[in-house]
């Protein structure tokens, strides 16, 4: 368990900064009122259960520190811990209640999602709170929606939406790193979405320079599809393995406008954060990893892969296997979760014209009418 402690001029500036820092699974030790620098301020003690992916995460995050520290020659010193240090210590060996919070938390959902007054809102808003319910939009941010609505009865889903949900585009200098990784579970279309990227750029740019990497060296039929569609469509291809291998692969940056890599999946217990160090990929300004995701795991499922591909290389969303889905709202519900754009929108068996960069208005007609987003035009046109 991770514990921090907040100081702030008010309790709500001081919940705002354990949000920042910790996210919403923080749990609140201790609220009161202190002297800090001569001032009366507001303390708060929160902390977070780590687990065990989470601990190797921050263990990982320390090796990335050490191996900076050597790459710029500093020399580091040991601190003298903190009394959180001490704290977290402690609770980390007791005994994790990260379900249990999780349990508790769900239960106070189901006890205040009666109280909403659901017949105080328009007709419109209560249909458009009701389907998002029935596309799978978890309670809580069920009950976000409802709050909004409910402080105006005029006022439209969509502005609420598009605050919880944002998208980057992929593409069009939107996303100006130079490396490109693809993440998440083995089976999700890393490799596809790496293909049809690869493609898509080469049509926008046809002189582009592009490079696709295979780091998955423990299955080889992604890795051969991936070294066949480059032989096909003149794209360089290299494979990584190791550090070393990928240090090789950054003195070859100048000979390409884009690298494309395809990231192997975590083993059971494997952090993300671990996984790219072991592969030398450490946080850069020239280095982005978009989590590919498809949209029908259940919400254990996406609560365990979110924390197991939390990183801060990982900075955008890619939805695949949209056309296999029979219901969108995990779109919005890791969205909200994550504060994370999406970047693309994958759908359908081929490689070409199967991926479009994402827009906010392709995600709703996705939740509200099912339409996929190469389907837009002809829907419009029909």
């Amino acid at each position: 368990m991770q514990v921090k402690t907040f100081h702030a001029k008010s309790t709500a500036q001081a919940l705002l900064m354990v949000k920042d820092a910790l996210g919403d699974d923080a749990v609140i030790l201790s609220n009161r009122t202190v002297e800090h620098d001569g001032d009366k301020v507001c303390e708060i003690m929160a902390a977070v259960e780590r687990g065990e992916q989470k601990k190797q995460a921050h263990e990982a995050a320390q090796a990335i520190g050490k191996v900076r520290a050597a790459t710029q020659g500093s020399r580091t010193t040991t601190a003298r811990p903190t009394k959180d240090d001490v704290l977290t210590e402690a609770l980390d060996a007791g005994v994790p209640f990260a379900e249990e919070w999780c349990r508790i938390k769900e239960h106070f959902t189901t006890l205040l999602k009666p109280q909403m007054r659901l017949q105080e809102l328009a007709p419109r808003q209560r249909v458009a709170l009701d389907y998002l319910e029935r596309e799978g939009v978890a309670d809580s941010v069920v009950m976000d929606v409802y709050q909004e609505l409910h402080a105006d009865p005029n006022r439209s889903i969509l502005p609420i939406l598009d605050g919880m949900a944002s998208a980057r585009p992929f593409g069009n200098g939107q996303w100006p790193q130079k490396f490109q990784a693809f993440a998440g579970p083995n089976g999700t279309g890393k490799t596809s979405c790496c293909i049809r990227l690869a493609l898509q750029e080469k049509k926008r740019r046809p002189k582009s320079r592009i490079c696709v990497v295979s780091a998955d060296q423990r299955r080889g039929q992604g890795r051969l599809i991936l070294r066949h569609y480059a032989d096909l469509s003149g794209l360089a291809f290299r494979e990584v393995a190791t550090a070393e291998d990928f240090a090789q692969l950054k003195t070859e940056a100048h000979l390409f406008d884009l690298v494309l890599l395809d990231l192997p999946g975590l083993e059971r217990k494997e952090v993300l954060d671990s996984r790219l160090l072991t592969l030398g990929m450490l946080p850069h300004d020239d280095f982005a990893v978009h989590l590919v995701l498809p949209p029908f795991y259940n919400e254990a499922q996406y609560r365990n892969l979110l924390s197991r591909y939390h990183a801060q290389s990982v900075q955008s969303l890619i939805w695949t296997k949209l056309d296999e889905a029979c219901t969108y709202g995990a779109m919005l519900n890791v969205a909200a979760r994550t504060g994370l754009p999406v970047s693309a929108l994958s759908y359908g068996a081929g490689f070409r014209e199967a991926i479009q960069p994402a827009e906010t208005e392709m995600m709703w007609r996705l939740l509200f009418k099912h339409q996929l987003p190469g389907q837009n035009n002809s829907k419009e046109h029909a």
